[in-house]
């Protein structure tokens, strides 16, 4: 009786008058069975945690400040200082930082051009060159558009129609694009063709020429662009010219009759 005395007193101490009735031993914290786990990266970039838990997403770093626009920045140990070359010792680079004591590649300014090699011929200088479109020339360029008489057969021109560079381009026969669309007609004498017409073109192979001739086709050899002369020496080439004229003329008239 007296230890459930002095039980009452001691509740009566710890907790003051309230109308709870039930027992006080059930409301002690209970201690959390599961083992509290720890992550430990190697990394110690800031992770950027999303508070899920709010109504918007917000992102924030693992210190706890959200992202925005002041506070954004590269991650540490991505960006790396350029070296200060020619600063001297504390640069890091030694004395001469990698340039050597004396010489044109010590100095400041351009250097040496590509190429050069100490005034000895250079590499580009003693190798052959090479003739044509490889040597980059234009020796090895085409001239012509080139046209063959079995394309022209496989056309399907009538009788009589006009074969020129511009009814070819109709056709889908030639295609000329860049450097090809200033270039003029030439017919070479690959196949056959027996169906007369009249063909202009800047210049005709000669199996094509004897092969056309004797299907019956006209043949019209276009005048080429004349070449840009200054007006000096186009004056000279036009006396020049008058003069053989006349030289021609007179030789014919000194001649005497065939009998």
């Amino acid at each position: 009786m007296a230890t459930a005395m002095a039980t009452a007193s001691l509740l009566s101490l710890n907790c003051p008058s309230s109308p709870f009735k039930g027992n006080l031993t059930r409301l002690k914290p209970k201690t959390c069975n599961f083992t509290c786990l720890t992550l430990r990266s190697k990394n110690k970039r800031p992770s950027v945690v999303v508070n899920q838990a709010a109504a918007s997403s917000v992102v924030t770093t693992s210190s706890g400040a959200r992202l925005r626009l002041d506070n954004l920045g590269p991650q540490p140990g991505s960006r790396k200082k350029g070296k200060r070359k020619g600063r001297g010792i504390a640069a890091g680079q030694g004395n001469s930082c990698g340039f050597g004591m004396r010489g044109q590649k010590s100095r400041s300014g351009p250097g040496v051009r590509r190429g050069f090699e100490g005034g000895q011929m250079p590499l580009y200088r003693r190798i052959p060159k090479l003739r044509g479109i490889a040597g980059g020339m234009h020796a090895g360029l085409p001239s012509y558009v080139p046209v063959n008489l079995k394309d022209i057969a496989s056309a399907g021109f009538q009788e009589g129609e006009e074969v020129s560079l511009e009814t070819l381009k109709e056709k889908g026969l030639i295609n000329p694009s860049g450097r090809e669309r200033r270039l003029p007609l030439k017919v070479l004498g690959d196949g056959e063709l027996s169906v007369k017409l009249n063909i202009k073109a800047r210049a005709f192979s000669a199996a094509a020429k004897e092969k056309l001739e004797a299907a019956g086709c006209s043949l019209t050899v276009l005048p080429g662009r004349k070449k840009w002369v200054k007006p000096s020496v186009a004056k000279n080439i036009a006396r020049a010219e008058e003069y053989f004229a006349k030289k021609r003329a007179a030789g014919t008239e000194s001649e005497p009759p065939l009998a």
